[in-house]
């Protein structure tokens, strides 16, 4: 199985959440079956670290984000992955006028799929330190989701 996550530049949001959930697989053993990338719709930061501020907030968690370089999703991830998780709705919109009629790739909102609120997680690039650990805990809850419908996919 393969997993992307999407936001807008990918150095805050979709990193994130590629590191929490590799984790979470670990942890859990599915590491070998499922693959995790990320990517972001905007082209500004190809090849470029996460920001700092991600970095040091995910490390005060214990996800190390420092091996990540942004990338930009193109049309072969919609038949490269099963599941393609947009940030916000904004991105969602952005990556549905991409995905061709044929493409087998799920396409949704990464915490709406799961019932969870707020159904976006918010861009922190432009606030403060309390904006990256409101990512963190929302990505933390929308993970576990994740997991829990990988492992059902995986165990049928």
């Amino acid at each position: 199985m393969r997993v992307l996550f999407v936001c807008l530049g990918n150095i805050c949001r979709s990193p994130t959440a590629e590191a929490i959930f590799r984790q979470r697989l670990r942890a859990a053993g599915l590491d070998a079956r499922v693959s995790v990338d990320s990517a972001g719709t905007g082209d500004w930061h190809l090849g470029k670290a996460p920001d700092p501020r991600t970095r040091d907030a995910a490390l005060r968690r214990g996800y190390d984000l420092s091996a990540l370089r942004g990338r930009q999703v193109g049309v072969e991830d919609f038949s490269s992955f099963d599941l393609v998780l947009a940030m916000d709705a904004r991105n969602l919109s952005h990556l549905q006028s991409l995905l061709p009629a044929a493409a087998p790739a799920e396409v949704d909102l990464f915490l709406r799929r799961y019932g969870l609120e707020p159904h976006e997680v918010p861009d922190p690039y432009y606030g403060g330190e309390q904006g990256f650990e409101q990512v963190l805990d929302l990505i933390e809850r929308g993970c576990d989701g994740l997991l829990a419908e990988v492992e059902a996919r995986l165990c049928t």
